[in-house]
Parts: structure tokens; C-alpha cells; sequence
């Protein structure tokens, strides 16, 4: 067979094999999360949110939404320096975000079944 019609069955076959995954996965909500930041994030997101007293407070206080807690699970980074990975019972992560001109630092205990935001600074 000539190298011009394998290359043409292949480019049909990898067409098929294209439109059949678009097909199959197009309308499921399936996501790529395989960095330790974006897996810390999703575990994070998926779980029940509480607000210590402290981290409520300081929002009332500088007027922010809480709305921006959701925000920084969708866009922000995971300091794995400064977080406490080994935790127990539950790790607490330190996750920045930057909003507007300053960044927001969260520090979340993600425990089994809820992550409770603990402290949130904004600096500017």
C-alpha cells in the first residue's frame, strides 16, 4: 500500500475518532484536573463551604462579597509552600487570588465533608 493512502486511511479514521469523543463528551461537564493546584481546588470546591467567625468579620468589615470565595476556587493558585498539606484531621491550604488591584489570601481547613474558610486577607 502507498504511503499516500495510509496516510489518507488514517486522517479518516482520526476524523471518526474526533467527532465520536466530541459526540460522547461534548455535553458532560467533564474537566482535565490533573495538577496537584487544580485537584486541591475542585476537592475544595465540590465540598460544603462554612466561614469561621474571624473570616466573616473581616468580610462584613471591608464590604467584600462572599462570592469572592467562589471566584478564587475558579481562578486562584494554591501556595503549597505556606499551606499544611499534613495536616490532621484536616490540611489547610493558603489560596490566592488576585482581585481587582489587590490579591485575596484565603486559608481553608478542607476537611472530609466541609471546608471551612478560616482567615481571608486582602492586600494591597
Amino acid at each position: 500500500m502507498k504511503l499516500i493512502h495510509r496516510i489518507g486511511y488514517f486522517s479518516v479514521g482520526l476524523f471518526f475518532g474526533i467527532m465520536l469523543l466530541l459526540f460522547f463528551l461534548g455535553g458532560k461537564k467533564t474537566s482535565c484536573d490533573y495538577s496537584p493546584n487544580d485537584r486541591v481546588l475542585k476537592n475544595i470546591k465540590i465540598k460544603e463551604r462554612a466561614f469561621s467567625a474571624e473570616a466573616f468579620n473581616y468580610f462584613e468589615t471591608n464590604k467584600l462579597d462572599t462570592a469572592l470565595v467562589s471566584e478564587s476556587l475558579e481562578n486562584g493558585n494554591v501556595d503549597f509552600s505556606r499551606s499544611n498539606t499534613e495536616g490532621k484531621p484536616c490540611n489547610v491550604y493558603l489560596i490566592t487570588n488576585k482581585v481587582k488591584e489587590a490579591i485575596l489570601e484565603l486559608q481553608i481547613e478542607n476537611c472530609d465533608s466541609t471546608a471551612t474558610i478560616r482567615r481571608a486577607i486582602l492586600i494591597q
